[in-house]
Order: C-alpha cells, then sequence, then structure tokens
C-alpha cells in the first residue's frame, strides 16, 4: 500500500522496524517537502516488496558502477519523474536513504546520492566516501554523499 509521506506531521509508518526510525522519518519527509516545493510533486513511497523494480534498479546500478551491495534490507522506495529526470529513493532499515537521478535526456545529469539518517554509523560497503554534513528542521543532521553514473540504465 502505498504512502503520501506529510511532512507537516512527520510519521514513522512503514519505517517502524529501523533502529533510527525518527530519524529515517525525518529524513525521509525532508525529501517530500524538497519535491513539493520545487516541483509540486507528492512524494509518495510504497514498501520495497511493492516496489521490487525500483529497489533492484538501484540495486544494479550500485553494483555496476562501483561494486556495491547494500547490507542492510530496503524498507520502502518509490520512483517518479520530474522535469525529465527519472528519480528513485531506496530507504533502508539501517537508516541509509539512496537516490538515483537519472536524467531521461543523455546529455544531462546522472548520479546516485547518499544519505544518513542522524545517529547511524556509516555503512561499511560506504566507507571509501566522504560525507558532508547539512542542518536539516526535520531530520536533524543529515550526511550525505555521491557519485556520477558514467554508464546507460
Amino acid at each position: 500500500m502505498s504512502y503520501a509521506v506529510d511532512f507537516a506531521t512527520v510519521s514513522t509508518v512503514g519505517l517502524e522496524s529501523s533502529p533510527v526510525a525518527p530519524a529515517l522519518a525525518g529524513l525521509r519527509a525532508n525529501e517530500a517537502r524538497y519535491f513539493k516545493n520545487k516541483y509540486d510533486h507528492v512524494f509518495t513511497v510504497e514498501p520495497a516488496a511493492d516496489a521490487a523494480s525500483t529497489v533492484e534498479w538501484v540495486s544494479r546500478i550500485l553494483k555496476d558502477e562501483r561494486g556495491i551491495v547494500i547490507a542492510s534490507p530496503p524498507l520502502e522506495a518509490t520512483a517518479f519523474e520530474v522535469d525529465g529526470i527519472r528519480m528513485a529513493y531506496v530507504f533502508y532499515e539501517s537508516g541509509l536513504s539512496i537516490n538515483v537521478m537519472y536524467s531521461v535526456d543523455d546529455s544531462g545529469k546522472r548520479a546516485v546520492g547518499f544519505k544518513l539518517s542522524d545517529g547511524m554509523d556509516i555503512p561499511d560497503e560506504l566507507s571509501a566516501f566522504k560525507f558532508a554534513r547539512q542542518k536539516s528542521k526535520l531530520a536533524g543532521t543529515i550526511r550525505g554523499s555521491y557519485f556520477v553514473i558514467k554508464n546507460k540504465y
């Protein structure tokens, strides 16, 4: 069952099994606010089991581009297109959020972003990345990193 993320009232619905559920819910709400404000898009997620193709697409890009396999189980995912950019998000039990920004136009930007919820350690599989910090009213301190996608998916 899909769930429209409310950034006015942050809820841990769908994320309860995460040890950092409130922070992960804040991170998810932060993304929802961004897409609502920038694109007037309602950020809707569904259980990872119902979004298997999205989870598989993100996992394939990580494995093919950098040999990364995320150890934590995915909890929720979403995929949508805004302004000619295909977006995919996967939220993991560990508190990790991974997004893929994939421009439909071959000359556009394509990247994978990682965001760590407040209170979680950097997963071993992402230890090679440097994470920058940003403050969020909804999510506390978010640590983020990214890499540019080189191949076509």
